[in-house]
């Protein structure tokens, strides 16, 4: 009897199993189809492109020219001040938000009154569309009524009204303010999240032992906090490289090409310059940049958790 028990509970797992992987395959079906419609698909359309002179979307004659695109792409110097500059502001806005929402972070962490309100209103920034933020700090930017000249004229710092974003060594540097002033707060709500996780225990050896304020948070919190600040180096190195919208809606790449970042060299190239050979070019390689960026980031992010295990 027992034989024949296992005989038929064995086509039963398998049946079991059977209509576990269906329902995961047409679960997930949705899912899949989506990633190549908006992922997959329009990457490989991309990198075909970019094989051929494209100079017209309803174009007909389309010569290959195979990776003549590439090469016309890494001998235009303006490619390479672009990515000079996507750098500049990827590197300097990332460095701001990391320090900012790190002392935010521990703000919203520590026992204050009202502690739900200040983490609200937070949120606020984050929360504004790009085009508004954009307009927002176009306005205090403003060379004739913005309170930005207000302000530094009435404390004497400036004689007279600047325009800021009219100023190609200053204009970029502004962009980024206005930048990091809309993405600070998610930064700050990613490392706050990790500062929820550290044990109580540990701050409170930390008292216990006199440590100040500075070597706990060097020996105790900064380590614990590894990878929160791993995953936030990530997510934001990635956003900040192929930042477009905001230059867009600011500066428009200018003045004399001082804010055109690669995404938006990439956009002038395709759409404004009719070239779409080239455009798909610089589009893949913005897309290869950021895998080896995120790529680093991740084996940076296993051994910083296998220091700590």
């Amino acid at each position: 009897m027992d034989t024949d028990v296992r005989v038929v509970s064995k086509p039963r797992r398998r049946r079991s199993f059977d209509r576990q992987g269906r329902l995961a395959f047409w679960l997930l079906l949705p899912a899949a189809v989506a990633v190549f419609g908006v992922v997959l698909y329009p990457i490989f359309r991309t990198a075909l492109v970019s094989l051929f002179d494209v100079n017209s979307a309803l174009a007909t004659d389309t010569p290959f020219v195979g990776l003549g695109n590439y090469i016309a792409v890494a001998q235009d110097p303006v490619f390479w001040a672009s990515l000079g500059r996507t750098l500049y502001f990827t590197i300097v806005s990332t460095a701001i938000e990391l320090v900012f929402g790190l002392m935010i972070a521990g703000l919203l962490n520590a026992k204050l009154r009202a502690r739900w309100l200040f983490r609200t209103i937070m949120v606020v920034p984050w929360a504004i569309p790009t085009i508004v933020n954009a307009a927002l700090w176009k306005g205090i930017y403003n060379p004739q009524y913005g309170p930005l000249n207000a302000l530094l004229s009435q404390l004497g710092i400036i004689d007279e009204y600047q325009a800021w974003l009219g100023d190609p060594s200053w204009a970029l540097n502004f962009v980024i303010i206005a930048d990091a002033w809309k993405t600070t707060p998610v930064v700050a709500f990613f490392l706050l999240a990790g500062l929820t996780t550290i044990p109580p225990e540990l701050l409170e050896a930390a008292q216990i032992d006199r440590a100040g304020w500075w070597r706990t948070f060097r020996s105790v919190i900064l380590p614990l906090l590894v990878p929160s600040i791993a995953v936030v180096l990530v997510l934001r190195t990635v956003e900040a490289f192929k930042v477009f919208d905001i230059i867009y809606a600011m500066t428009g790449g200018g003045p004399a090409n001082s804010t055109a970042t690669i995404s938006y060299f990439a956009y002038e190239t395709a759409f404004s310059n009719q070239n779409f050979g080239v455009g798909s070019a610089l589009s893949l390689v913005i897309v290869i940049v950021i895998l080896i960026l995120t790529t680093i980031y991740l084996r940076l992010l296993r051994r910083s958790e296998m220091s700590i295990l």
